[in-house]
């Protein structure tokens, strides 16, 4: 196991699904004035998903703990094109999906964590650029 790594990875698996956790309002709160795109979301989540595969065969991730990963991989799959298109912001209000990810993110980090309730990631700033 690449103990740094790996850790890493995990940190980073355990703050976006923190984000999916978080309270609708929370969520929107985080985003502020960001467009961010329902589609960068759904693949950085799938993303998480993939790599926990390997996380969890090297023992940074329990088996239940994968259950709830695949579980929110599964779901997040099942959002079609035509709700991945616009801003997160508004998919968080219009599209059901989302509460169930909501859901699964809440079960894994009980299971993990204890508590649903974590940090929300921090956003990198935007480069500021010469004017």
């Amino acid at each position: 196991m690449n103990h740094l790594g790996d850790a890493n990875l995990r940190t980073w698996t355990l703050r976006v699904t923190a984000l999916l956790a978080a309270d609708i309002r929370d969520q929107l709160a985080w985003l502020g004035e960001r467009e961010l795109e329902t589609k960068d979301i759904v693949e950085e989540v799938k993303l998480v998903c993939r790599v926990s595969e390997g996380l969890a065969e090297r023992g940074a991730f329990a088996p239940e703990d994968q259950r709830h990963l695949r579980a929110i991989g599964r779901r997040i799959g099942e959002i079609d094109a035509t709700h991945r298109v616009g801003l997160w912001g508004n998919a968080l209000t219009a599209d059901s999906a989302w509460d169930d990810v909501r859901s699964l993110a809440r079960r894994f980090l009980l299971t993990r964590l204890g508590d649903w309730h974590q940090p929300l990631p921090r956003l990198a700033r935007p480069p500021v650029g010469d004017h």
